[in-house]
């Protein structure tokens, strides 16, 4: 056992809730600042999107759930999983092309779609990283459906996300492809949300984009494939 492993941890905060189903995590600095996500499911258990901070608030938080699933979204959401895995022992979901970055961890992959229970659906996002994918969440009673997208979309601005190309980013072409075909695969649904595995910084406060799906459909995709490098 590594030293790191027996350390305490640090207290840190909880999730806050924000909506009946749904908590997000403080920005995990293991993953650049990300957001991870905990959606509670209609058969009682939920799905953990992303890694959040290893803190015993967060483990606490987790461990009183009845049963939980974890989906990575990208490399980027991957954090101190192995540690947060092997203390709640739930089941991880990573796409294929990524799988290898987890070497010793008993992990469900799959291809191009994963349909993991009831109203929840993961589809192949390639671009931001080669084994990218976002996770879409069906409406519950009293919330809206949620489109859990990784690092394929980052907020700019209060109710405003674009595809982000940075230094790291994996192949922005396939990125472009990767948002054309969404947006042939959301349902219609306009009060569609949409949830960032980005950092939320630049929602000011808020944590979801609201009525997302038109925003989708109006992004101008071939402006965006034209962008230079960074």
């Amino acid at each position: 056992m590594s030293v790191a492993s027996t350390q305490p941890l640090p207290e840190g905060r909880p999730p806050r809730q924000v909506q009946e189903h749904l908590w997000l995590f403080a920005p995990n600095r293991d993953c650049m600042g990300g957001s991870a996500w905990w959606l509670e499911t209609a058969d009682g258990g939920g799905v953990l999107v992303d890694c959040p901070g290893l803190t015993q608030a967060n483990l606490s938080f987790l461990s009183e759930r009845p049963a939980g699933q974890i989906v990575l979204t990208s490399r980027e959401g991957h954090g101190r999983l192995r540690r947060l895995q092997s203390s709640l022992g739930w089941p991880v979901f990573v796409q294929e092309q990524e799988a290898y970055l987890l070497p010793g961890l008993a992990v469900e992959t799959y291809g191009a779609e994963q349909h993991l229970a009831p109203g929840l659906r993961l589809r192949w996002t390639p671009g931001p990283t080669p084994g990218s994918a976002v996770l879409l969440a069906d409406a519950q009673t009293d919330q809206p459906a949620v489109l859990f997208c990784g690092r394929l979309l980052s907020p700019v601005a209060p109710g405003q996300a674009l595809p982000l190309r940075t230094r790291r980013s994996f192949h922005w072409g396939r990125w472009i492809q990767s948002l054309q075909d969404l947006q042939a695969w959301i349902p219609a649904d306009p009060a569609l949300q949409l949830a960032s595995g980005a950092g939320l910084g630049a929602l000011r406060g808020e944590a979801l984009i609201a009525s997302f799906q038109e925003q989708l459909t109006r992004l101008d995709l071939a402006a965006l494939r034209d962008q230079p490098a960074p």
